[in-house]
């Protein structure tokens, strides 16, 4: 439960509550975005984005008692409709039921503790890898999205025609990297919002009948997910690729968070790790039951934290502020594609931050981060850049003859990498 003593002021709490909120807001019209390209609905998912990450993030606030707001991952939206769907044809609604079946594997390997020895294995370069690959892969979607990158059948890529839609979206990613320089709260939103406003003046989206409505239908998507056919063994892999991109994304955030928010103990150890590592498995299966793909640790929440966030009152804030933004679904289906692509293109760019935690001097480790974060980009697959990664990793100890450096972990990575590919 939430602890308030005398160290804690409400107020700091409740403004850090806030800034979260206007920090990750930039997700209601993103995942409808991404997820409707894999044909679901767009209305519903904008529900269904606001519910699953204000009653988890309020869950988490209420019983663990920590300023971590979840929501559904980016790239882990992208990998659903991009790589499950459209790449390889699996219907939208195995698709759920295969995000439900990673979450229902990942909250039993957190209860046996052996996540933690999955992420200990893992060089820490390898995980920093994971997340830069990530980020040119949400990069690259949203450049596709602007218009500013198109295909070619010689080339398969070039430059897009800078069109008056391509336009908009170029001087929405400059007025948002311009708030970021100057530290403005909120800065994806108010970008967002700047470019739906431009594209209705130059009539590219159509205005709302009603401001806000108290209709929220959610059935289009609740309860869709087809668990039966997730099951087969053949979509193993995917599944597994599902898990291990949560796993690594939701610690990997969970950690640099608890280092913020003074939650690591003296021992290097981050407090109320389980329950988190918990909840956030929970969060990937309710999330999956409402509609959305997986539910995860948002970076994000830093922003809050270092406004002062320190309880779970800041999770409640944020929480609370999600759900009151479903009575303004009407106005959020408007947005179009060209206003939330600089939105991914700039996210792709903060997730490239983690790039200066690579020693690229170090081949052993160098190359195979380099594997991994080339190949997530280039296959526009996550879950083969990181086969590739950890295979290439893998194969460069035995070969310098550091078999002893490789533990049994990594072994059943690596075996998993070669089955991934081979099905």
């Amino acid at each position: 439960m939430i602890k308030i003593d005398n160290s804690v002021q409400v107020s700091t709490e409740i403004m850090a509550g806030f800034t979260t909120f206007l920090t990750m807001a930039y997700i209601i019209f993103v995942n409808p975005q991404i997820l409707s390209n894999a044909g679901m609905n767009k209305v519903a998912l904008l529900s269904v984005t606001c519910i699953v990450t204000g009653i988890i993030t309020i869950l988490t606030g209420l019983f663990i008692d920590a300023p971590i707001a979840m929501a559904p991952g980016m790239g882990l939206n992208a990998y659903f409709a991009y790589t499950l769907v459209l790449n390889k044809g699996i219907s939208w609604e195995t698709a759920l039921g295969m995000v439900f079946v990673s979450g229902l594997l990942f909250f039993f390997l957190t209860l046996i503790g052996i996540r933690e020895k999955i992420v200990d294995a893992i060089p820490k370069e390898l995980l920093n890898a994971i997340a830069v690959g990530i980020g040119i892969f949400i990069a690259f979607i949203g450049l596709q999205n602007m218009k500013l990158i198109v295909g070619n059948p010689v080339t398969l890529v070039t430059a897009g025609k800078i069109e008056t839609p391509t336009l908009i979206s170029l001087i929405t990613l400059f007025l948002i990297v311009i708030l970021y320089i100057k530290r403005v709260k909120g800065a994806l939103l108010i970008g967002i919002v700047f470019a739906t406003i431009v594209s209705a003046i130059f009539g590219y989206v159509k205005l709302p009948r009603n401001i806000v409505s108290f209709d929220i239908n959610i059935k289009p998507v609740f309860l869709k997910l087809n668990i039966k056919d997730a099951l087969k063994l053949s979509l193993f892999a995917p599944i597994f690729s599902l898990m291990f991109i949560d796993m690594f994304d939701s610690i990997g955030s969970l950690l640099a968070l608890g280092k913020e928010a003074n939650m690591i103990d003296k021992d290097g150890k981050m407090k109320k790790i389980a329950p988190l590592l918990t909840m956030d498995a929970v969060a990937t299966m309710f999330g999956a039951l409402m509609g959305t793909s997986t539910t995860t640790t948002y970076i994000e929440s830093a922003a809050g934290i270092e406004s002062g966030g320190r309880t779970g009152l800041t999770s409640v804030v944020t929480g609370l502020l999600f759900l009151f933004s479903l009575i303004f679904v009407p106005v959020l289906s408007i947005v179009p594609s060209i206003a939330t692509a600089p939105a991914l293109v700039m996210v792709g760019f903060l997730m490239m931050k983690n790039v200066k935690n690579i020693d690229f001097k170090n081949l052993e480790i160098g190359f195979p981060s380099f594997v991994i974060m080339i190949m997530i980009g280039l296959s526009y697959s996550i879950s083969t850049g990181l086969a590739f990664g950890f295979l290439s990793y893998t194969f460069i100890m035995i070969f310098r003859g550091k078999i002893k450096n490789i533990n049994l972990t990594m072994w059943i990575i690596a075996a998993l990498s070669v089955l991934f590919l081979i099905l």
